[in-house]
């Protein structure tokens, strides 16, 4: 559905950073040394939630990473502590405070689990593109051009890690809550909704069905028409995990394919059926 600017300004700003934290987890790849490694942790402690782009157990301390995928050019302010854009005299939100922010509540809640590892913490500053003019060399900064020295710096550790080690990580884990409480989605409907099966690869609605396949007009990725219905049914499910899953709904849903008794045979072979023929409800 078409969305507002707001709403796109943030769907793309969540984009761009999941974007930055896998090019930085593809780095974190090329780890040889002995290490813990854990993407994307949402924690709480005290009643306050804060979130860990990427965290690194090693024998002596704990790396906290904060990743940016910032674009384009940025001067620091020295003086007010604070990141702008050097097109526009905007502030945005200065990530040395989500930092501090993020390793104080950490800290809190390594000790009331009764752990004292020492805390490291950087910001991670991924994007190629990205130029911070009078960037101060005394902030916990890491540039893209950085990034490769960082990695042979902790490749380098003589790190070495025990079950000590290995329980802080499982209790993180443990503690990770899978659902934010700051997701915002927009408001949606069925009825609203453009149907068709989107491209998996350029996510576009310019699919055909050719024969047992469907191909994407625009870029031109083919895949099987029963991944392609079954994709789509994931993707109904988790948009209305309120409906139920019947062929009728689902011949719409899916648009392109048009065949009801194609669609039907791909749902009873693939999911798990309740019900009587007509009041058919798929799992």
């Amino acid at each position: 559905m078409k969305l507002s600017e707001k709403d796109k300004t943030h769907f793309y700003n969540l984009k761009k950073g999941f974007e930055g934290e896998l090019l930085f987890d593809s780095y974190l790849e090329k780890l040889q040394g002995d290490c813990l490694v854990i993407n994307d942790l949402l924690l709480k402690v005290n009643q306050t939630t804060f979130q860990i782009d990427s965290l690194m157990i090693t024998s002596d301390c704990i790396h906290v990473f904060e990743v940016k995928n910032f674009e384009g050019d940025y001067y620091y302010d020295a003086e007010n502590d604070k990141l702008f854009p050097k097109s526009r005299a905007v502030e945005i939100v200065n990530p040395l405070a989500q930092l501090m922010r993020t390793e104080t509540l950490l800290r809190q809640l390594l000790q009331n689990l009764g752990q004292g590892l020492p805390i490291q913490s950087a910001i991670i500053f991924v994007n190629p593109q990205f130029m911070l003019y009078h960037a101060p060399m005394d902030k916990p900064f890491i540039f893209p051009t950085q990034i490769y020295r960082l990695i042979e710096k902790l490749n380098s550790k003589q790190s070495r890690i025990t079950n000590k080690h290995k329980m802080i990580a499982e209790k993180l884990l443990s503690l990770h809550m899978p659902q934010s409480p700051f997701t915002q989605i927009p408001t949606y409907e069925y009825e609203h909704l453009k149907k068709g099966i989107s491209c998996a690869e350029c996510c576009s609605f310019l699919t055909t069905v050719e024969g047992r396949s469907c191909v994407c007009v625009g870029c031109g990725h083919k895949e099987s028409v029963t991944s392609a219905v079954l994709r789509s049914v994931g993707e109904f499910r988790m948009l209305f995990p309120e409906k139920k899953i019947i062929t009728t709904r689902i011949v719409e849903w899916c648009g392109v394919v048009g065949s009801r008794k194609r669609v039907q045979r791909i749902l009873e072979t693939n999911l798990t059926t309740e019900g009587k023929k007509r009041g058919k409800v798929y799992k």
